[in-house]
């Protein structure tokens, strides 16, 4: 119960926040029945321009969390099923370039984006975000794999199949709980960065949460502005989670196999 206030009681905050006026906003005691107004999210949509920065966020996300999928759910099967003596070394070197704090890598990644040109676009956002997304789907997915049975492939093989179609219509399958889960996290994952998006882009390719800040530092005292920004913000990543929260605590909790 104490958990689940103090969880709960931040988001409930922000949203009396964004419905109040400023002056009943900080007013002292605090007003629990009260008029609400819309006007903060009038002018979050009209005048703040925050309408693009949310597409933007939408495509950066949606981007980075099926390249991520594309590319690591094969190379996890391969260090899974792989008997080279190597696969464990790949592995946790892949675990190695998560533990340094993102703030190392600024500096490198933007002399190379201006470079390659990829200052302030969508695209560089997508692969700076699977830099991170890569190596979680990759590590979480192998778990899946490995609970599978070698048998059912074997199989599948001795049946006729190809080893693509073995893989795309007997183990996908088998590992598709696992496959939403590892999604829902690289979702949220690229739609919380902040520190690249503020760092890698000027006007274009600017997300909603450094369009969020940016807010702040215009309207240093409009509390009830960046109040119903972090609304918006926070409802696609609670609505997502909501409408696939089987499949996600399947995925986190339960083996691949079923039966």
């Amino acid at each position: 119960m104490i958990a689940t206030f103090v969880f709960l009681y931040p988001i409930y905050w922000l949203l009396m926040m964004s419905l109040k006026t400023q002056r009943e906003a900080f007013r002292t005691p605090p007003s629990w029945i009260f008029l609400p107004t819309f006007g903060h999210f009038q002018r979050l949509f009209i005048q703040g321009g925050f309408l693009r920065t949310y597409y933007n966020s939408i495509m950066v996300s949606l981007g980075a969390t099926i390249m991520a999928l594309l590319l690591g759910v094969p190379a996890s099967y391969s260090l899974s099923r792989g008997k080279s003596r190597a696969k464990n070394r790949i592995l946790f070197s892949i675990l190695g370039t998560q533990m340094a704090p993102p703030i190392l890598f600024i500096i490198p990644y933007f002399v190379a984006y201006i470079r390659l040109g990829l200052i302030d676009s969508l695209f560089g956002l997508v692969l700076v975000c699977l830099s991170t997304t890569l190596a979680l789907v990759i590590w979480s997915m192998r778990t899946f794999f490995d609970e599978i049975p070698i048998e059912i492939e074997e199989a599948a093989l001795i049946d006729g199949a190809s080893d693509l179609q073995t893989f795309l219509r007997v183990v996908l399958p088998l590992v598709s709980t696992g496959a939403v889960a590892s999604g829902i996290l690289c979702m949220i994952l690229s739609w919380n960065q902040f520190l690249f998006p503020l760092v890698l882009t000027r006007r274009n390719a600017i997300t909603a949460t450094v369009a969020l800040m940016k807010f702040l530092a215009n309207e240093a005292e409009d509390w009830g502005l960046m109040a119903s920004g972090s609304i918006v913000l926070t409802l696609p990543v609670l609505a997502f989670s909501a409408l696939i929260r089987k499949y996600m605590a399947r995925g986190l909790v339960a083996g691949a196999v079923k039966g």
